[in-house]
């Protein structure tokens, strides 16, 4: 057995449950100072790619050619438009970002039980940091690759890579939190990981491509044009440091080196059949995400049915149901360990259900649709969080990787079945039945955790 540097052993006392409890736990407060730049890192990371196809590939070449109107054509996408180019440039990016996301995750898992979990989330941070610095080069002009130049294909593979370091990063991650938190702080542990997630994702997106314009300016008079460059390296250095001081108190089982990677996979997969609340615990996040995948496209045709909105403006239901389980994180946080995790989910997807029947009945209304947004997200929050804190509470120590990597794997592909699937059902059917759909299968699934039964 290898041990890395240990602190005292959190079950010396019994912890305060909330917020108060996180409060003195110097390890996990290193770990989410971690997660915060980590995950805005990765956010700002999709917002300077699209900034960067739209003023080297779209403004400098408006035109495109034939090669590229043909690959455009074997995905039913026209590219008439700046924004049709850049929309489909930037699937590029989305794709390369995505198949890592479901491929790699199992394999990471097992390679985060193997490894000490902090030298993985450092290293991981560590190299994305030295990666991204050399997204300036793929500026340079150079040959051409089916009409565009290398620097898009080189993004493209950067993009990969990065995408392969951040699935070594979120199971040793996730699995660490039960090392520094003791059990009856999770839920609030998990509850505040879940609100830093869904700010990085507000704050990223809505605020990345002002940042970066800023830093362009602001280091103009020093005369240097590449300020922008600089705060990818930024973010993810800072992770590496924060995360680097933890101390984290873990033992790595001795792998035997006749087992595969494959084997250990299947032994993950053992944990997740055997251990029916584990095994809940992850058909609920499946199922979630595969309704959020659902509405995420939903969105744009629910936001062109709103006259003070439109289709350019559907981020502001997403921003609206990430406030929703923003806010509901902070209140799972404070008082979520005096409710039993199956009444948590069932409210949570009964709130989901409602408020998908509501939002068929808004017909129109800007401050209906944002109000029935914002709860949504608020359910989305009540399902997500008790069901990721019983994944950790109920999976053994030696196989938290395997199973969170596996768990990676499955919420990818549920984000990306739906995604392909919605914008297809919504023009043959239209978004009202959809809706009513995703209402339909979110209240199955409250239904069969018998809310009425006692805990």
């Amino acid at each position: 057995m290898l041990e890395t540097e240990s602190p005292a052993s959190p079950k010396q006392a019994e912890p305060n449950q909330g917020l108060k409890g996180l409060i003195h736990l110097d390890g996990f407060k290193k770990l989410w100072i971690g997660q915060v730049f980590s995950q805005l890192a990765d956010k700002f990371y999709i917002v300077l790619m699209v900034f960067l196809i739209t003023q080297n590939w779209v403004i400098k070449s408006p035109q495109s050619n034939g090669e590229l109107a043909d690959i455009a054509a074997a995905i039913r996408m026209q590219i008439e438009t700046p924004g049709q180019m850049i929309t489909l440039l930037a699937t590029g990016i989305f794709v390369a970002n995505t198949i890592p996301a479901i491929a790699m995750g199992s394999i990471a898992g097992v390679w985060a039980d193997r490894w000490p979990k902090r030298s993985v989330m450092v290293a991981s941070n560590a190299v994305r940091a030295f990666l991204v610095l050399f997204t300036p080069l793929c500026l340079i002009p150079g040959p051409l690759f089916l009409g565009i130049t290398w620097g898009y294909w080189a993004l493209i593979l950067m993009t990969f890579f990065e995408s392969i370091l951040t699935n070594f990063f979120a199971p040793a991650e996730q699995a660490a939190i039960p090392m520094l938190v003791p059990k009856g702080n999770l839920l609030a542990a998990n509850s505040v990981y879940q609100a830093t997630s869904m700010g990085a994702t507000i704050v990223g997106f809505a605020l990345g491509e002002p940042i970066l314009q800023l830093l362009h300016k602001a280091f103009l008079p020093m005369g240097f044009t590449g300020g922008e460059f600089l705060l990818l390296p930024f973010c993810y250095g800072m992770a590496a440091l924060s995360i680097n001081s933890m101390k984290l108190k873990e033992q790595i089982k001795l792998t035997n080196k006749q087992t595969t990677v494959l084997q250990e996979i299947i032994d993950g997969l053992k944990v997740v059949q055997d251990r029916p609340k584990v095994r809940s615990g992850i058909v609920h996040l499946v199922l979630l995400y595969s309704l959020l995948a659902a509405l995420y496209v939903l969105a744009i045709s629910l936001a062109s049915s709103i006259e003070g909105l439109g289709p350019a403006r559907f981020g502001t239901l997403l921003a609206m149901s990430g406030i929703g389980m923003a806010g509901s994180a902070v209140l799972i946080a404070q008082v979520g360990h005096w409710f039993s995790r199956r009444r948590l989910t069932a409210t949570g997807l009964g709130i989901i259900t409602f408020s998908l029947i509501m939002l068929t009945q808004a017909e129109g209304s800007q401050i209906l649709t944002l109000v029935f947004c914002t709860s949504l997200g608020l359910g989305a929050a009540l399902v997500a969080i008790p069901a990721q804190t019983t994944i950790q509470e109920e999976t053994p120590v030696d196989q938290r990787g395997k199973v969170f990597g596996l768990q990676n794997s499955l919420i990818n592909i549920a984000l990306s079945l739906p995604l392909a699937l919605a914008g297809a059902l919504v023009s043959l059917f239209g978004l009202l039945p959809l809706l009513w759909l995703l209402a339909v299968i979110a209240l199955i699934a409250a239904l069969l955790e018998h809310p009425w039964q006692r805990c």
